[in-house]
C-alpha cells in the first residue's frame, strides 16, 4: 500500500521560497475598494495578468487574509489595482502601514479620483485596473482575488516602483551608451532639487567643459521627496538637494547656506523698506512656496517667532510663485535667488533681506552612505566644491 504524501510544512522549503520569490522584482501595487464595506486600501505587489482574451482582461492580486481591506473587496465586488510610479513609495510606504499620515487617514496621502466602478484611484498613479471581483479563493494565509477588467488608466510617462530584495528600486535600462559616444565621456546620475538645481547644474557642466572634461548626464529633477526617493533608490550617484530630514542612510557634505528673502512686485508698498521684519509681512499677503522642505522651512520663520502669516495662495511652482508676485498678488519668501528680476510673463521684481535673523537652508551634496562614487561622479562633486569654494 503506498504511503500517503507528507503535506506537513517544511521550514527550510518555506524560507528557500521565500529567499527565492524576494529576489523576484515586482511591481509595487495599492489595492483600493469602496462600497458598503466601507472605503479600504492595501499595498500589494503580487498582482498579475491572467487573461486579455477573456470577454474583459482578467487580472489577480493577493491580499493577507488579516488585512481589513482583504474581506472589504470581497463585500464590495470591486477593486482598483494603483500601479505605483517610480517616485511615489510613500503611497505605498502608507498603505503598508509604514507610516501614518497626520491626521492617520492613510487616503490623505496623495490625490484620489474614480473610474467606472468607483473603487477609489490614484491621481497619477503610473497605471490604474478598476476591477468587478469574478472569484475570490484563500490560499493559505492570501485570497486570491480575481477581477474584471472595467476600465483602465495609463499615463504616457514615468516608471514603476518596483519592490526587490526588500528594497524599492526602479527599472535601469542596460542601453545606456549612445551610438558613437566616446569611451572619454564620464556618466554621472544626478539628483538636483527643482529650485536650485537649474543655477547650479548648468555652471558645473560649464566648468567641466572648459576643462575638458565631457559628461554624459541623467538627471532626476523635482522636489525634496522625490530627489530623497532616487537617492535611496540607488537611482543617482549624488543629489543636489536641502540638509532637510536626510535620515542616518545620506551622507551629505556641505556646499552653501541660503539665507530666505523677500520677492515683492517692484511697485509694492513695502519695496520702499530696505528690509523687512516677520511681524510687518505677517499682515500681508503671502504666496507660500508649498514643496517640501521650503513650506515647512519658511512657516516655521514665522511660527518661531508666535506668529501666523496670512497664506493667499500656495504653489508649488517656483516660477508660479514668482509670477502671482510680480502680478500684485502677495509676497513669497524664497532662498533661491535667480539673476532675473523679471517674472515668466514680463512683470518686475524685487528682492529685499529680513530684518530678523534667521536660520540659514543648507544645500549639500548627498549620497547614499558607504557608497563609493564612480569617476565622473568624483568629477562632477569636485567641480561643484570649486564654484561653491569649499575646499576638497
Amino acid at each position: 500500500m503506498a504511503e500517503a504524501p507528507d503535506n506537513s510544512p517544511d521550514p527550510a522549503l518555506r524560507q528557500r521560497f521565500l529567499n527565492g520569490m524576494g529576489l523576484a522584482a515586482c511591481t509595487v501595487n495599492v489595492v483600493t475598494t469602496e462600497g458598503q464595506a466601507g472605503r479600504h486600501g492595501v499595498t500589494v505587489s503580487a498582482m498579475a495578468s491572467v487573461s486579455a482574451d477573456t470577454s474583459r482582461p482578467t487580472l489577480l492580486v493577493c491580499v493577507h487574509h488579516l488585512s481589513p481591506a482583504a474581506q472589504a473587496i470581497i463585500d464590495n465586488g470591486i477593486f482598483c489595482v494603483n500601479v505605483l510610479r517610480d517616485d511615489q513609495s510613500f503611497i505605498s510606504d502608507c498603505f503598508a502601514g509604514r507610516f501614518k499620515t497626520p491626521d492617520g487617514n492613510k487616503f490623505s496621502c496623495t490625490s484620489w479620483t474614480t473610474l467606472a466602478t468607483g473603487a477609489p484611484r490614484v491621481v497619477d498613479a503610473l497605471a490604474a485596473f478598476d476591477c468587478r471581483i469574478l472569484s475570490a479563493q484563500k490560499i493559505g494565509t492570501h485570497y486570491v482575488i480575481i477581477g474584471s477588467v472595467e476600465e483602465i488608466f495609463a499615463l504616457d510617462r514615468g516608471s514603476p516602483l518596483i519592490y526587490a530584495n526588500r528594497a524599492y528600486g526602479t527599472p535601469s535600462r542596460i542601453d545606456t551608451r549612445r551610438d558613437g559616444q566616446s569611451e572619454d565621456v564620464e556618466s554621472v546620475r544626478l539628483g538636483a532639487f527643482h529650485t536650485f538645481g537649474p543655477h547650479v547644474v548648468p555652471q558645473v557642466l560649464s566648468r567641466l567643459a572648459a576643462r575638458g572634461r565631457q559628461i554624459d548626464l541623467k538627471l532626476v529633477e523635482g522636489d525634496h521627496r522625490r530627489v530623497l526617493e532616487a537617492i535611496k533608490a540607488g537611482d543617482v550617484d549624488l543629489a543636489l538637494i536641502y540638509d532637510f530630514n536626510l535620515g542616518d542612510q545620506i551622507e551629505t557634505e556641505l556646499l552653501t547656506e541660503l539665507q530666505p528673502y523677500v520677492l515683492l512686485a517692484e511697485n509694492h508698498p513695502l519695496a520702499r523698506e530696505s528690509a523687512l521684519p516677520l511681524a510687518t509681512l505677517a499682515n500681508e499677503p503671502l504666496i507660500l512656496l508649498e514643496p517640501p522642505p521650503s513650506g515647512e522651512y519658511f512657516l516655521s520663520l514665522f511660527s518661531e517667532r508666535g506668529l501666523t502669516p496670512h497664506i493667499r495662495f500656495r504653489t508649488a511652482s517656483f516660477e508660479m510663485a514668482r509670477s502671482l508676485v510680480a502680478g500684485g498678488f502677495g509676497y513669497s519668501l524664497l532662498s533661491t535667488k535667480p539673476a532675473a528680476t523679471m517674472s515668466y510673463d514680463g512683470n518686475a521684481l524685487v528682492t529685499r533681506p529680513l530684518a530678523d535673523e534667521t536660520r540659514p537652508s543648507q544645500v549639500v551634496l548627498a549620497r547614499r552612505a558607504h557608497t563609493e562614487l564612480g569617476a565622473g561622479a568624483e568629477v562632477f562633486a569636485a567641480e561643484c566644491r570649486g564654484l561653491f569654494g569649499v575646499a576638497n
